[in-house]
């Protein structure tokens, strides 16, 4: 079962090794489509290291499911399954406990390391979600807005205080044709200034 709110994505699956490689690709398709390109290597290794988990050790089955949720400045990673034994930080295999060169069996302190925060928490009458924050970068898209509201603002600002508040006309007052003035035409750039130059020689007696 798949779900896909507003910036909430959701899927189960049982926690074998060929859907890990699909849910990893899947996380990574819907943080790129959500401008989230950074986040991309520290949430897939992440979410690969806590399914790695829950296949080895999760009893009585693999089943879990995936959620990614992303509120304000932070993006939530979290991993429920049926297990209600809580993980501990730095678990090892037996066999790799004292290999320094070892790539597997240190789960949770590798999502530790990548993350900003971590934790596991109890989950109904069976079972735990093990989650953990990464900080979301600003989204370009909104700073470029924020960049044209200083703009615009600025050059309100500055029209306001150098020419005065222009009154509206009364509806169904005539206004009598006049020029434009050259300051009014320089601040709207060089299409706007074209078409207020052709406008101002029609008006012109």
């Amino acid at each position: 079962m798949i779900s896909e709110p507003s910036r909430y994505y959701a899927v189960e699956l049982h926690a074998l090794p060929s859907r890990i490689g699909q849910v990893r690709r899947i996380v990574s398709a819907h943080l790129r489509h959500w401008h989230l390109d950074a986040l991309v290597d520290p949430a897939v290794l992440g979410v690969t290291e806590l399914l790695t988990n829950v296949h080895r050790h999760a009893r009585p089955d693999k089943r879990c499911t995936v959620e990614i949720e992303l509120l304000l400045d932070r993006l939530t990673v979290s991993v429920r399954d049926h297990d209600p034994r809580m993980p501990e930080a730095g678990d090892r295999d037996p066999l790799e406990a004292y290999d320094e060169l070892a790539t597997s069996g240190r789960g949770l302190a590798i999502v530790g390391a990548v993350s900003e925060s971590w934790g596991v928490r109890p989950c109904g009458t069976g079972g735990k979600v093990v989650w953990f924050t990464l900080a979301a970068p600003p989204d370009p898209r909104d700073t470029v807005e924020r960049c044209r509201e200083v703009v615009f603002g600025a050059v309100a600002e500055s029209l306001a205080s150098s020419y005065g508040t222009i009154p509206a006309a009364p509806v169904g007052a005539s206004v009598a044709p006049g020029p434009v003035s050259a300051p009014a035409v320089a601040l709207v750039g060089a299409a706007g200034s074209a078409r207020m130059a052709g406008s101002a020689r029609a008006l012109v007696p």
